[in-house]
């Protein structure tokens, strides 16, 4: 007989999405649930997700961490007050460099605050949570409501190519029928994804930020229009201004140019093993919730070292299940859910930092193996 869902278990479900969803299929727990609840529990495995939802719960991991999250903000401002420090004080081109490289660090380290506090992991307080994230905002220039929007589909629907927006882009193909609808410049990339992967990555801050201010000037969606499009106005002023005043032109430009490409380089391979390679799924595929966050995920074996280089997403099988729990507690829960996904036959993905970046490499060879085969082809006829 299936179980109906206890209500802190459909809170959770619907803390896929983050604050403020727009989307029907989820809204967070301080929103009206009453009308969405039943649509959430329908499309779950109800029994499954509420046996371990409770597990989870009984073991303590959903409980906030206050001080966990106050050493986070401390260490993450000191890391930048270094970096600001290096910046003021150095005249080495070659420090400048490195501090660049640094500060990408600093830059995707504040970026998984930002991230936490709008899966509200930090605190109950739907208020205080988006005051860091519009702190992050400011800080690194990535818009508040657009990643929302995306980030809320990206939960709802993981590796759907149908919704998903994150296995929808322009330069890169997942299946081999989107590696054939390519055209253009589009199609010569995907046809040597595996190759341009690496170097496309150092563009993806500059691809988030573009997206952002499109978003933002479409209007649609956007819940703090003026405060949101302040912070661009203000971290512009604030980054060009300091740094051009501070270096000399040319090493400006080189330092902007290595922070950058160091800032995107460092998110996209973060974001890339998270789902890239894993199971594809449709609008018209079938599966509970439990098993499409889990199969179409891939955790990075957790170590202290590789919780903070990936900022706790690589448990990132446990942290779709599990949205609001605290970063600090994803590793504590891998071996539960790992335990009870195998009692019910669900294969729970892990492994280690090189072999996920081959896993995805030789997925996108392989999908855009067509592409080059008709350009060989082509090449033989000439």
């Amino acid at each position: 007989m299936r179980q109906r869902l206890p209500l802190v278990c459909v809170q959770t479900l619907e803390a896929a999405t983050i604050l403020n969803p727009t989307l029907p299929t989820a809204t967070p727990a301080s929103d009206g649930l009453t009308s969405r609840r039943e649509s959430s529990a329908q499309r779950v495995d109800q029994s499954d997700y509420a046996e371990l939802y409770r597990l989870v719960s009984g073991a303590g991991l959903l409980d906030k961490q206050p001080l966990y999250y106050a050493w986070k903000f401390v260490s993450t401002a000191s890391m930048l007050g270094a970096s600001i420090w290096l910046l003021v004080t150095a005249d080495a081109l070659w420090v400048h460099l490195l501090n660049a490289v640094f500060l990408g660090v600093v830059f995707t380290n504040i970026g998984f605050l930002g991230h936490d506090a709008g899966h509200r992991q930090m605190f109950r307080s739907g208020r205080k949570n988006e005051i860091v994230l519009f702190f992050v905002n400011l800080l690194i220039l990535l818009d508040r409501s657009w990643w929302i929007d995306k980030h809320n589909r990206h939960h709802a629907h993981p590796n759907d190519l149908d919704r998903d927006r994150d296995v929808d882009l322009p330069f890169i193909a997942f299946t081999e029928d989107v590696a054939k609808s390519k055209r253009g410049i589009y199609r010569w990339v995907v046809r040597y994804q595996a190759f341009c992967m690496y170097p496309m990555m150092m563009l993806e801050a500059l691809s988030l930020r573009m997206d952002g201010f499109q978003y933002l000037l479409r209007g649609k969606n956007v819940k703090y229009m003026f405060a949101e499009s302040a912070c661009v106005v203000l971290h512009l002023i604030l980054y060009f201004g300091a740094v051009f005043y501070l270096l000399e032109p040319l090493h400006a430009v080189l330092f902007i140019l290595v922070h950058q490409a160091t800032t995107g380089f460092y998110m996209a391979n973060v974001f890339a093993p998270n789902h890239k390679g894993m199971l594809l799924v449709s609008k018209d595929t079938k599966l509970d919730f439990l098993r499409q966050q889990v199969l179409t995920a891939r955790n990075i074996r957790s170590n202290p070292l590789t919780d903070f280089v990936y900022g706790g997403l690589n448990n990132q099988i446990e942290h779709h299940l599990f949205p609001t729990m605290p970063r600090n507690k994803l590793r504590k829960a891998n071996k539960l859910v790992t335990a009870f996904c195998a009692e019910r036959g669900i294969t729970c993905h892990h492994t280690g930092i090189l072999e996920s970046q081959k896993e995805i490499l030789q997925h996108l060879h392989q999908v855009s193996a067509p592409l080059r085969r008709s350009s060989s082809r082509v090449l033989n006829k000439s």
